[in-house]
């Protein structure tokens, strides 16, 4: 996000292997969590090709610096957007898992719409480097049809929507922790929104790993006790 690359690989060498660990368990105690335990290792990701884009541009590596931006936007526009809301569908069951499949679809379409064209159209993704920010911009395809507002509304609500809606309590803390960062963003860092919102999501995920590591083993002996 903001700030330097130091805070973004930083940030990436927290998340990747809490990630692990959170995946690791989930799939010990119960593989419907496994969408939702991959989430810090995918925002560790996310944060090593900010943390790239950085060092491109502190290097003056233009073609580096466009190369590393749309890896890091296609998890901004394509993965959360759709990972989210299939990952809180495992937890459902009956007739509520077709809304889940909706908020994906929905969040899918929106985000090929916007990440797609940057390969067919040269300078559409616009990095620029604040003094202690990145800011993700440019001309946008949907911008043809309607306001951002009306196509970023759309966005988040796919991410954020299925969260609030789970049927897990803890699930939905993690959505009002997503939520919060949400407007923290606009209220204060809307002129660098993409990167801060991310980033702030990158953060809160941490709390999906105590999430998961507070869940019942449901019968499946420890290491330890299995010896």
């Amino acid at each position: 996000m903001c700030l330097s690359a130091n805070i973004s690989f930083a940030a990436a060498a927290v998340l990747l292997p809490a990630g692990g660990l959170s995946t690791y368990r989930a799939y010990r105690v119960d593989p419907r969590y496994l969408g939702l335990a991959m989430l810090p290792a995918l925002f560790g990701v996310q944060q090593l090709l900010e943390g790239l884009v950085w060092t491109a541009g502190a290097a003056g590596e233009t073609h580096e610096i466009v190369q590393y931006s749309l890896a890091y936007m296609f998890f901004a526009w394509l993965v959360w957007p759709v990972w989210v809301p299939i990952s809180t569908y495992f937890l459902e069951s009956g007739r509520r898992r077709a809304l889940y499949l909706a908020f994906a679809v929905a969040g899918g379409m929106i985000g090929a719409l916007q990440y797609v064209p940057y390969f067919a159209h040269d300078g559409w993704l616009v990095t620029t480097f604040l003094e202690n920010a990145i800011r993700y911009e440019g001309t946008e395809l949907l911008d043809l049809v309607t306001s951002r507002e009306v196509t970023y509304s759309i966005y988040l609500s796919a991410i954020i929507a299925p969260l609030l809606l789970s049927s897990d309590p803890e699930v939905k803390v993690f959505g009002l922790l997503v939520a919060g960062v949400l407007g923290v963003t606009y209220a204060f860092f809307a002129f660098a929104y993409i990167s801060v919102f991310c980033f702030g999501g990158a953060v809160m995920s941490i709390y999906l790993v105590f999430m998961i590591f507070r869940k019942p083993t449901a019968g499946i002996p420890e290491p330890s006790a299995a010896r």
